[in-house]
């Protein structure tokens, strides 16, 4: 066995020991932010409650939709990055990266004081449904996450960054020490004081910035030095290259934004915030699969960028056939996963809240679709062929709502599933032609773009 794994990381082209190595990395730092993410969750259900804490992800999901207000830059410039690099430009990737700082740090300014203005005048208590002399705190809970919130979108690139130089193991070590110092100090609350989501707020989005902060300084100030960003390096015109592809890509999240952010403000209006915490909940416990195969495709964004550059279909070809047996192996994850789902939820939750085995069931067929639908996301985003998608999104986008209000009153939380589902099986079924055409060097027209 020992020879087998040796001859597993050591045989194969830089580009596949590469993606192998970070993979390997990745699960065993992934497997202690899964462990630390469960252990949170009833730890932070007991700091404050489970009503609070469904109002909490309520109003964490709303600061969330502007994080796809950046334009589709990052992603844009994780693969302009990979090109730059790809190519051994060096200084034409330090220029990237010192632009995208800027260009974010002006949009996410631009946001923050916009939503600071907008918040004086927002009335929370009615827009969550919930008692209106709630409305100062919920006031001041917003306030707190979109300051941490555009902070964590500058900080970001960093982890973007990483990405895009395939050191993925690296930029999952970052929320995985934020989560731990989150863990630690969530402990420690628990036994000196008494929980208020204001407190929470600060916690959870307070420390991932200064993690992210602390980490980005010392290595871009050691070991990243060729690539830290500097003012000399910024150069306005690459903004329309960022931002050709990046502008694909924000239209995707924005109607991502749409159909998936919408979920929790509709369960909270249509059946009350502890419905919140029990869908997030299931949800959190079956898209551990979904993480799994974002651990073992995060690498290939990145490596396919650099192979389709350099033209490199065969190897395309090859990965692209290990990668799906790897999905039927999480498949079968996933199956025995609900099978033990109501003895792992006793276990867990200690019946603090009680999940129906019919949100379980719904949710492992979102996940399973999901994470078929990510492996051709992630390929063809490497690629750059994003047009389909677009369409997809928009096309669901326009209709999501008015589905999830419809059929969250009909069929409860498992009528969201519903709704997300259809849009993750037509990403599978286009992405499945599309991506056989490319690697086949078939694909004209829209298939190309």
């Amino acid at each position: 066995m020992p020879d087998k794994i040796r001859t597993f990381f050591t045989r194969g082209s830089e580009r596949t020991l590469t993606a192998k190595k970070n993979i390997a990395y990745s699960f065993f730092i992934k497997g202690i932010s899964i462990l630390v993410s469960f252990i949170l969750v009833p730890l932070t259900i007991d700091f404050v409650n489970p009503v609070q804490y469904g109002i909490w992800l309520t109003i964490s999901s709303l600061v969330g939709w502007f994080a796809y207000f950046d334009m589709g830059l990052t992603h844009g410039f994780r693969n302009k990055f990979a090109e730059a690099t790809a190519r051994k430009d060096k200084k034409l990737a330090r220029e990237y990266i010192s632009t995208t700082y800027v260009i974010l740090t002006i949009i996410f300014t631009s946001i923050l004081v916009c939503a600071l203005i907008v918040n004086f005048y927002v009335d929370w208590s009615s827009l969550l449904k919930l008692a209106p002399s709630m409305d100062r705190e919920l006031s001041n809970v917003f306030g707190v996450l979109i300051v941490f919130f555009c902070l964590n979108a500058i900080l970001n690139v960093f982890t973007t960054f990483l990405l895009a130089l395939q050191k993925t193991a690296l930029s999952a070590l970052i929320p995985a020490a934020s989560q731990l110092v989150i863990l630690i100090i969530i402990f420690i609350l628990t036994k000196t004081t008494t929980g208020s989501l204001l407190m929470l707020t600060f916690v959870f989005s307070g420390m991932q910035c200064l993690v992210l902060l602390i980490i980005s300084v010392l290595l871009f100030a050691t070991k990243f030095r060729e690539y830290a960003p500097g003012i000399r390096y910024i150069n306005f015109s690459l903004f329309k290259n960022i931002f050709g592809l990046g502008s694909k890509f924000f239209i995707i999240q924005l109607a991502l934004l749409v159909i998936f952010q919408t979920s929790n403000i509709i369960l909270s209006r249509v059946l009350g915030p502890e419905s919140v915490t029990i869908y997030n909940v299931c949800y959190k416990y079956f898209f551990s699969i979904n993480m799994v195969m974002t651990i073992i495709l995060t690498p290939y964004w990145s490596a396919f960028t650099e192979a389709y550059t350099v033209k490199d279909t065969k190897w395309m070809q090859n990965t692209y056939r290990s990668l799906s047996k790897v999905w039927g192996i999480a498949a079968i994850g996933a199956t025995l996963m609900l099978l033990i789902s109501p003895v792992f939820y006793h276990f867990w939750l200690n019946d603090v809240i009680s999940i129906p085995y019919t949100l379980s069931a719904g949710m492992f067929l979102y996940i399973l679709i999901m994470s078929r639908a990510s492996l051709y996301m992630y390929l063809l985003n490497g690629i750059g062929t994003v047009n389909i998608q677009m369409i997809i999104y928009l096309i669901f986008g326009t209709v999501a709502i008015p589905l999830m209000l419809l059929f969250c009153k009909l069929y409860g939380m498992t009528g969201i599933i519903m709704v997300t589902t259809l849009v993750y099986a037509g990403q599978c079924i286009s992405g499945h032609i599309q991506l056989k055409k490319i690697l086949n060097s078939t694909a004209t027209g829209i298939w190309l773009k």
